[in-house]
């Protein structure tokens, strides 16, 4: 059975290997490894999160949970103008993500490691941005939600996605508890991609 990639260090050897695709009609290439989340291939949640999240005009965003770095580099690629934060507490993911940021010529990235808002506990931001670790358990989803508001400028959006056959039902409501709102920003393949802003 292989390790699950919501650990801080892997025990299995990187087995190192390189994934492209276009995000909004730019080539994308990043390296992976054993032991992250979807190292063959970008997942489709993911792939339907960047191609449909809202970024600011300027500000901060903060990619929860990066995994080598896909969703967080190309926000910080559309838009240079951001300054973007990416964290996971698999210390792999985070080596990666940085190797990914020089990859692709991004410089206005920071990767921080350590478990959910922990790296980034005194920071507010404009966008949180997650393909959260569902199989991690609910013990770890649960907070990446509850805890949004306080790290979030006023005004500022959780833009998440979800399975919509695994937990969506639940995630939605609790997104909506959370901040008295929630909309379905795109659909698709089984996926669905929520948002919710903050209203100080």
């Amino acid at each position: 059975m292989s390790e699950h990639y919501f650990v801080k260090r892997p025990k299995s050897k990187p087995g190192l290997g390189v994934v492209r695709t276009y995000f909004r009609g730019r080539l994308f290439e990043f390296l992976t490894a054993s032991g992250v989340f979807s190292r063959t291939r970008i997942a489709l949640g993911t792939h339907l999160l960047v191609e449909s999240m809202i970024l600011p005009e300027k500000g901060w965003v903060l990619d929860l949970g990066c995994g080598y770095g896909p969703v967080g580099i190309a926000a910080a690629t559309f838009n240079s103008n951001l300054q973007v934060v990416m964290t996971d507490v698999n210390e792999r993911a985070v080596w990666l993500a940085r190797e990914n940021a020089k990859r692709n010529g991004v410089e206005n990235v920071e990767v921080r490691q350590g478990f959910l808002y922990e790296p980034v506990e005194d920071m507010r931001f404009e966008v949180v941005l997650s393909n959260p670790p569902i199989t991690a358990g609910m013990k770890t989803v649960l907070p990446l939600i509850a805890q949004a508001p306080q790290h979030l400028a006023e005004g500022g959006t959780l833009q998440m996605v979800v399975r919509s056959k695994v937990s969506g039902k639940r995630l939605t409501k609790l997104m909506n508890e959370t901040f008295g709102n929630v909309d379905v920003l795109a659909r698709k393949s089984g996926y669905r991609v929520l948002i919710s802003k903050a209203i100080k």
